[in-house]
């Protein structure tokens, strides 16, 4: 009897040091990077991701979403331009670049650029937050506003980001977990409310978004009415008064001017960058990936929401199903960053693009309404089908991550990110345009979903060959360089005196 209660009172004590070591676990790994970076850095990657632009751009985007499937009546291929266009805001990245390269405000080249970005956003939200009749050139000029506040708050921390991981090789695919875990959540609150906040808001103003100003309008007070206009760019404006960057000296900073390279042999930099193996393999692979992954999304949402051929979903319930969605992305980041980060780029690429092709199947099931013959609920199989969808995008996107940071060399790993985030929003946008080219030949409409079936296995076909592309990939693990020694010799002496963020603990002590 007492060895018996010995045991089980030993059995508990390990229950809850198992249960103590998971809740704290997040919290010691977060602290591990803050020693290796900068505490600041840190936040600067939450408040973008979790807290700033980013949820602002995805509150937005959820919104314009719901509000082009509601009230769009055009052909499926002009809706699919317009989401297409709408969708992605940060396309054109590459002229942005890294402007803070080229022209440092007072010796700092990152702290102004998130003030800019802070100020601009939050004065073209509020403008529309605060006036509800604008013009519709003033209200274009607000949208354009809010998306190159996004675009630069984006691109200065992603140089950030590039830049630490190209310099501490081996935290490379956590900082892409963190991304993750903190735009995880902000997905989530963009998503769920877009269903009941523009139920309740679209009958309010009797409009169409043909017009261009009503439609603009009415995306802003959807998105307004979460309190999210304004005060999202507000804490960007905040991180760059207390992100730590080492400032320049005033002859650094003249000497560095004097020595600045030329647009054109930056450019040519990039070009011969890009002409290496190593690096347009892996870049052409992610372009062909994201355009070959055409997506039927124009069809679903009607789909959903029809009584005779669907499901009958409520659009509050449509909304449910992408915050789901959002949760599984988390999950996805999960299981990367505990199970897969230590594998090399080529396996992790296939196995990753394998079962997000499966997944695809299910939709296909769906849609065929199989999943009924089998027993298995509407509401409970599309909570099934969207989260495999999310966790296999998820793990299929992160590792494509890691390796465009270790594609970028110092000295130009800001543009050049910016150069490869550019070349995957086309690829996106090929995606929604091909998907809305394939709805159209196929004559899928909002009323007639007969060959939705066909459109869906055509983009399950389109995954699977996808596969045959993954030779692209290198088999390089995601700790080690990929870039050729020339490259690297030839940035290592540009940038022994380049400024960066805080690479060392706060303690400032260093080992020699």
């Amino acid at each position: 009897m007492g060895e018996n209660a010995t045991v089980t009172a030993n059995n508990n004590n390990g229950n809850k040091k198992s249960l103590l070591s998971l809740l704290t676990e997040p919290i010691q790994w977060v602290r591990m990077l803050s020693s290796q970076l900068h505490p600041t850095f840190v936040i600067g990657v939450f408040v973008v991701y979790g807290l700033g632009p980013r949820p602002l751009g995805l509150a937005l985007q959820g919104r314009r979403r719901l509000l082009l499937e509601r009230r769009a009546e055009s052909a499926t291929l002009h809706r699919a331009t317009l989401r297409g266009l709408v969708l992605h805001p940060l396309g054109p990245q590459t002229p942005l670049g890294d402007p803070h390269r080229r022209v440092p405000v007072r010796g700092y080249r990152r702290r102004p650029y998130f003030v800019i970005a802070g100020v601009l956003g939050t004065v073209s939200a509020a403008a529309v937050a605060l006036e509800g009749n604008l013009a519709a050139a003033a209200a274009l000029l607000c949208f354009l506003g809010v998306s190159a506040s996004l675009a630069i708050a984006d691109v200065t921390i992603d140089a950030c980001i590039a830049r630490n991981s190209i310099e501490v090789r081996a935290l490379a695919p956590d900082l892409q977990s963190l991304c993750g875990f903190c735009s995880a959540p902000a997905r989530s609150s963009g998503t769920s409310p877009v269903g009941s906040s523009c139920t309740i808001l679209v009958p309010r103003y009797k409009t169409k978004p043909q017009d261009f100003k009503n439609f603009v309008i009415l995306f802003f007070v959807c998105a307004g009415s979460l309190g999210l206009m304004a005060l999202a760019p507000a804490l960007t404006i905040v991180l760059g008064f207390v992100i730590y960057e080492n400032r320049a000296s005033g002859l650094h900073t003249e000497k560095k001017q004097v020595e600045e390279e030329s647009v054109g042999m930056k450019i040519r930099s990039m070009y011969q960058t890009m002409m290496y193996p190593q690096v347009w393999k892996p870049s052409l692979y992610m372009f062909l990936a994201l355009a070959l992954s055409v997506t039927t999304h124009e069809g679903h949402f009607y789909w959903y929401t029809d009584p005779r051929a669907g499901p009958a979903f409520s659009q509050e319930f449509v909304g449910m199903i992408y915050a789901i969605g959002a949760v599984a992305s988390l999950i996805g980041v999960v299981i990367y960053h505990k199970a897969l980060k230590d594998y090399s780029f080529r396996d992790l690429v296939f196995y990753a693009q394998l079962f997000y092709g499966i997944s695809g199947v299910l939709d296909l099931i769906f849609i065929l309404r199989w999943n009924l013959v089998i027993g298995i609920p509407d509401y409970f199989f599309v909570v099934i089908e969207e989260s495999a969808t999310r966790i296999t995008g998820k793990i299929r996107w992160m590792p494509m991550m890691v390796l465009s940071t270790q594609l970028c060399p110092l000295g130009i790993e800001g543009t050049f990110f910016a150069l490869l985030m550019c070349i995957d929003s086309i690829g996106a946008l090929f995606s929604r345009w091909g998907g809305g080219v394939l709805l159209r030949l196929l004559h899928v409409t909002r009323t007639d979903f007969t060959n939705l079936w066909l459109a869906v296995l055509i983009r399950d076909m389109l995954r699977f060959a996808t596969l045959a592309l993954v030779f692209l990939v290198p088999k390089a693990g995601q700790y080690e360089g990929l870039l050729p020694s020339e490259i690297l010799e030839k940035n290592a002496s540009d940038n022994v005196e380049e400024e960066a963020l805080e690479l060392v603990p706060i303690n400032g002590k260093t080992e020699v």
